[in-house]
């Protein structure tokens, strides 16, 4: 077992999953670590200020639901882990069910892809309700509670401790009213989340979209100006707080000459005068066919571009359980045999190059430098990282980012191309665009980029969270929010 040396942070963070899954070792619990945006922007504030961490760590069991504490990072532990046990039946029902078949869609704006199974919906229940008894062990100060999985906890937690400051932060869309109200269960949801003193999302539409759908379901004075309700004699912000990078982590990374070495050695392997890149995980809301097709009318339409321009995909691997994501992944497949079967010169560049893996963060950033131009071409996402991750790796002033307009970065980052994923003409037109783009243009927008990626990085979004909800005990004003630097 290791150590833990206690912090005075009072901050409970709560999540489906979290930096770490647990394997059984001979005489204890191994940690393994895992990765992703959900991590990179809540882990800053335990490593700093410790705390506990309350999440699903990725082992099942029948017989209880409360798994081992342990001091994380082993060896020089910082904060704690709570693990919970889902039960297979829960993880089956609950997480590929109602989170994944359900709410992950509808959100999406896809809701010919929704399976409203009344079992999903008990099993949603039951999970929030087992992770909210086991946050309120913790007594701590702060709740601070992520994602659409627990989305129920906030009342659940409001309930039995009336007093206590709880922030939700949503971190996919959130769709309109008039598409979350097909949701058979879409009052419980709301009336979950209402018991949150803070409630945030990536852009303002989505703070748009939230107010309205409530107001259908529960009277209530809304002020949409400061985003303020007032509910059943609370008061209750809901704000837009786009999550940052770590801006400087890429920077420096962008510096380092191994991996600068390696951004060569990527583009020497392509053989290609022009390196476009996709960087995605294997997820139907990422446009990854899109992405591909738009290359192959590129190429139909511009042919000057055949044998000189690589479009370089990577899809890391998501959601191996579940049978739609393994026919995504044979249909992208396809698709890329076709494109370069047609449009292959037997010299010069392939086409498309395409690799399913995953990339740590040095990898990643080697493939940033590598390329001329990023695509990002969510038909929907709730905001991107991968994007303000490439702009802050690019300090050589070099490089374009195609974004679509319906990823929630679009409304911070403006000085990106937008190009609409759904019309192949208006994607290649903009790649071609991105190909010939001065040197001049692409440092001005890149510059502008880089100070909106810059001034708004994690540690921003991680303060301003816990500035407000700790403002919250006196009541919410304007200056409250002011002082909160929105």
């Amino acid at each position: 077992m290791y150590s833990y040396s206690k912090n005075t942070a009072q901050v409970v963070v709560v999540s489906n999953r979290g930096a770490y899954t647990f394997q059984e070792g001979h005489d204890q619990v191994i940690p393994r670590r895992t990765v992703g945006g959900l991590v990179a922007a809540v882990e800053p504030v335990l490593t700093a200020h410790g705390g506990t961490w309350i999440s699903w760590c990725g082992r099942l069991d029948h017989s209880k639901e409360q798994g081992v504490k342990l001091g994380i990072p082993p060896g020089e532990p910082r904060y704690q882990i709570q693990e919970v046990f889902l039960t297979p039946e829960e993880h089956d029902h609950y997480y590929h069910g109602f989170c994944n078949a359900i709410l992950w869609p509808l959100c999406h704006q896809l809701p010919e892809r929704c399976s409203f199974e009344k079992a999903y919906w008990e099993a949603y229940r039951r999970v929030n309700q087992k992770f909210a008894r086991i946050t309120l062990e913790a007594k701590k100060e702060i709740y601070w509670i992520h994602d659409f999985h627990l989305a129920l906890v906030p009342q659940l937690l409001r309930q039995q401790s009336p007093g206590a400051a709880i922030a939700f932060f949503w971190h996919i869309p959130f769709p309109p009213a008039d598409l979350f109200q097909i949701l058979p269960w879409g009052r419980q949801i709301i009336y979950g989340l209402l018991g949150s003193d803070l409630i945030a999302f990536h852009t303002s539409r989505y703070v748009e979209n939230f107010l309205d759908t409530m107001s259908c379901y529960y009277p209530a004075r809304i002020y949409p100006e400061q985003g303020l309700i007032r509910f059943r004699n609370r008061k209750i912000l809901v704000q837009a707080l786009p999550v940052g990078i770590n801006y400087h982590r890429f920077e420096q990374l962008a510096t380092d000459p191994a991996v600068r070495a390696r951004a060569a050695e990527i583009r020497k392997s392509l053989g290609a005068e022009k390196v476009l890149l996709g960087i995605d995980r294997m997820d139907y809301t990422k446009g990854i066919p899109e992405r591909i097709r738009a290359m192959a009318c590129f190429l139909e339409k511009y042919p000057e571009y055949r044998g000189r321009v690589t479009l370089l995909q990577i899809a890391v691997p998501s959601r191996n359980g579940i049978g739609e994501y393994g026919i995504l992944k044979q249909e992208v497949e396809r698709i890329v045999g076709e494109v370069n079967g047609r449009y292959d010169q037997m010299y010069g560049a392939v086409p498309v190059r395409y690799r399913y893996q995953s990339l740590d963060q040095a990898e990643l950033v080697a493939h940033y430098l590598a390329a001329d131009v990023l695509l990002v071409t969510a038909l929907r996402d709730g905001l991107n990282l991968v994007a303000k991750e490439f702009v802050a790796s690019r300090i050589d002033g070099k490089g374009v980012l195609i974004l679509s307009p319906f990823a929630g970065a679009a409304q911070e980052l403006h000085g990106a191309l937008l190009a609409n994923p759904f019309e192949p003409a208006h994607l290649a037109a903009k790649i071609k665009m991105a190909l010939e783009m001065s040197f001049q243009e692409q440092k001005s927008r890149l510059e502008s980029l880089r100070r909106t990626v810059k001034s708004r990085d994690v540690r921003w979004w991680w303060q301003t969270n816990l500035k407000l909800v700790k403002s919250l005990g006196s009541g919410i004003s304007p200056a409250a929010i002011n002082a909160a630097n929105l």
